[in-house]
């Protein structure tokens, strides 16, 4: 979506706090925006339609247009605002995203230079780079997107492979596992656990199942790898976990 636009000039770059609870109107947006997330979560709705941003998502922004936001949860919101030759888009666009963290910290770059003269060549390079990645990002998304929604749906079978997932996007095994790899900066088995253990925390909170269910009903072939996993990527147990977290406590 950016191959086709010239900037013409970044005129913001600056970090937004939005608090959990926050709702703003947004109306005839003066420019483009890009924000991404360090932390927290907000959604904003146009034209009937919601867009989350998250660490995972970038945003972009639409010049001209009105919209809302709410805060979901409390964080920080680091914003680009731009303008360029041809209109980008007319709708806010969730942009998927991978190492956030490199992100920033071309921002923080935009942000240093912005606060001196003499340094418009130099900002422009930074973000014709930004956009760029994130275009290269989104492109390799949409090839593994089948894989993604598999996974979100077949997290429960203990015997997914990337065999398997290379298949529901029709690639082969090895190009699917440096496609996936280049854009979660993580592999298919490493995302998947990631999935599970999310899922465990959730049932855990709960409090209603026994360790060996919760393991089963998250993926795990058994207890023991379950709870060596929880501990690696919590540094709690199960039990510890579910004594500190437990919605419900009698």
């Amino acid at each position: 979506m950016f191959s086709n636009i010239t900037i013409t000039d970044i005129k913001e770059t600056f970090t937004v706090f939005s608090p959990k609870g926050r709702f703003e109107k947004i109306e005839n947006r003066k420019s483009f925006g890009l924000s991404f997330c360090i932390d927290g979560q907000i959604t904003y709705t146009h034209n009937g339609n919601k867009i989350i941003s998250d660490k995972n998502h970038a945003i972009i922004l639409p010049q001209g247009q009105t919209y809302t936001l709410y805060g979901d949860k409390t964080g920080s919101f680091p914003v680009i605002n731009f303008t360029c030759t041809n209109p980008l888009c007319n709708t806010v666009i969730s942009l998927p995203i991978q190492n956030t963290e490199a992100y920033i910290k071309d921002f923080e770059k935009l942000r240093s230079l912005s606060l001196f003269d003499g340094n418009r060549t130099e900002m422009m390079s930074i973000f014709y780079h930004i956009l760029h990645r994130l275009s290269a990002q989104s492109s390799s998304s949409k090839v593994i997107m089948p894989a993604i929604k598999y996974l979100e749906s077949n997290y429960q079978n203990p015997n997914l492979t990337n065999v398997e997932l290379a298949k529901q996007c029709r690639i082969s095994e090895v190009y699917f596992r440096r496609i996936f790899t280049g854009c979660y900066n993580m592999t298919p088995k490493q995302f998947l656990i990631d999935i599970r253990i999310n899922k465990a925390k959730q049932l855990l909170s709960e409090g209603t199942l026994t360790i060996n269910s919760v393991a089963m009903k998250s993926g795990f072939s058994n207890q023991y790898h379950f709870c060596r996993i929880f501990k690696e990527k919590t540094g709690l147990t199960p039990t510890e976990y579910m004594n500190q977290n437990r919605i419900y406590k009698i």
